[in-house]
């Protein structure tokens, strides 16, 4: 049975949580930048303060406990839209940008999606520029889960909110009893790469500003920079190994770092079978296009190769969307390469998109079974996984979820190529918002300034379809999930 009423009375918190933040940096546009834009943020933030206090106060009654899976993944799916859709008024007052691209800019950078129809950044307010970066920050574990960990009233039922909105197909494991502790763990970790990042990125020659506000998208594996160059806007290679370090950190299973901080030995990572094939996978294609990039001649010297093909490939499979140099003018062999490796995805339970790879592992797991199948047909074959049996329902689950990611990709670039865009643009654009991935190529190598209203709203669709993984929204246009 569905509670209307009681989703009303979730959907405060997050209104109420966007009112604090652009409160905050209206605040900070006053105080600490002294940028002009405080009217931006200051009058969309009272205005959600009120109106979600408002909705808090009227549905003050309603009994969270009765929330069931059913009012999750609603709650979830509402969420983002609510949330980008609101995140956006800053944008739009800031910019001038139409409603349509404020939105598309509001809900890449919640996503993590990284995809932007903006140019002109470096000319851009701090106050403006901060605020991206730190939507991006907090979309990377998730709205939910920072509603989860910031209000324990939603102990009760708390998981189902939890689970509803975690990445990956494995969801039962937890860290704590308490579904709140889990949340603070996973936040715990979350705001210490965080910092060790932004130390990083300072020592290695950022200003401080550009290190705090790099760090954000970096572990949050977004993508958002507060320049037009990205992350070749200092020139530095160092700056872009201290990068690949913390987007392959961001794209590992953040419960494993709690793990593995707990036992105090990295002996975790390597004995975690999808860290260790995610890892493998990275260090082959970054070998594979390195080469490859060196005998085209794109580049001519090894070691310069070899660092550009990594912090690429790291930075398309974590699905953080950072570029250096000028990657979209590679052959389109690379191009296509990188889309690949976006669609690979990192790891469950990281900030990550893509397919994620204990999903290709199980993949690769069930083809391998049918293979040998085929050549035995009376052996009894199981699937293991860190060396338990994989269940028959997680199977389905996976190659479910895989059947739909080819085809929202198909039928999405179908729906973008109407719009006017050719193949490649729209297939990349696609890819880079259903994996949450940011950049594209062709006429949207630059940025999606590019496509059609209609095109952007399709976009902002497949990018929360990406995030919430498919099962989520589509659940909710199934007849049985309303008569249920």
């Amino acid at each position: 049975m569905l509670h209307p009423l009681l989703t009303f009375r979730l959907l405060a918190m997050p209104i109420i949580w966007m009112g604090v933040v652009q409160l905050v940096f209206a605040l900070l546009s006053m105080m600490v930048f002294i940028d002009a834009v405080i009217g931006a943020f200051l009058i969309p933030a009272l205005t959600m303060l009120l109106g979600g206090g408002l909705l808090f106060y009227k549905f003050r009654a309603i009994d969270l406990s009765k929330a069931n899976f059913r009012d999750a993944l609603i709650y979830a799916t509402l969420t983002w839209l609510v949330a980008g859709i609101l995140g956006g008024f800053p944008i739009m007052l800031v910019t001038k940008v139409s409603f349509t691209d404020a939105v598309f800019e509001s809900i890449s950078a919640l996503t993590t999606t990284g995809a932007t129809v903006l140019s002109g950044l470096d000319t851009m307010p701090k106050t403006f520029l901060l605020y991206r970066q730190f939507l991006q920050w907090m979309g990377g574990l998730g709205i939910v889960i920072f509603v989860v960990a910031i209000l324990p009233m939603l102990n009760i039922g708390g998981m189902k909110l939890l689970k509803a909105e975690t990445p990956g197909p494995m969801k039962d494991e937890k860290l704590s009893p308490r579904v709140a502790n889990t949340a603070h763990y996973l936040w715990g970790v979350y705001i210490f790469i965080t910092l060790a990042c932004a130390l990083a990125y300072y020592l290695g020659g950022m200003t401080a500003f550009d290190a705090i506000a790099h760090a954000f998208t970096t572990v949050s594996t977004g993508g958002f920079s507060t320049h037009d160059a990205s992350m070749w806007h200092y020139q530095s290679h160092t700056l872009l190994w201290i990068s690949n370090v913390f987007m392959l950190l961001g794209a590992i299973n953040f419960g494993l770092h709690f793990r593995v901080a707990q036992q105090r030995s990295p002996k975790g990572y390597y004995q975690d079978e999808e860290t260790r094939v995610f890892l493998s996978i990275v260090l082959f294609i970054s070998l594979l296009l390195g080469y490859f990039l060196l005998k085209t001649s794109v580049y001519e010297h090894t070691l310069e190769s070899l660092s550009f093909a990594t912090f690429h490939v790291i930075s398309f499979i974590t699905s953080t969307g950072f570029g250096a140099a000028s990657f979209t003018d590679w052959p389109t062999a690379a191009g296509f390469l990188l889309i690949f490796t976006g669609y690979l995805g990192g790891c469950a339970g990281s900030t990550a998109g893509g397919n994620k790879i204990i999903r290709n592992i199980i993949t690769a797991k069930v083809i391998n079974k049918n293979l040998k199948q085929l050549v035995h047909p009376r052996a009894i074959l199981t699937i293991k996984y860190q060396g338990r049996a994989v269940t028959e329902d997680v199977r389905y689950a996976v190659m479910a979820f895989m059947s739909f990611a080819a085809a929202s990709s198909l039928i999405l670039t179908l729906l973008l190529m109407a719009t006017g865009l050719d193949f490649w643009s729209a297939f990349s654009a696609v890819a880079a918002c259903v994996n949450v991935l940011g950049p594209g190529f062709g006429q949207v190598g630059a940025n999606f300034a590019p496509v059609s209203d209609l095109g952007t709203w399709i976009l902002s669709a497949a990018m929360l379809l990406g995030r919430l993984e498919y099962f989520t929204v589509f659940v909710l246009f199934s007849r049985p999930f309303w008569r249920g």
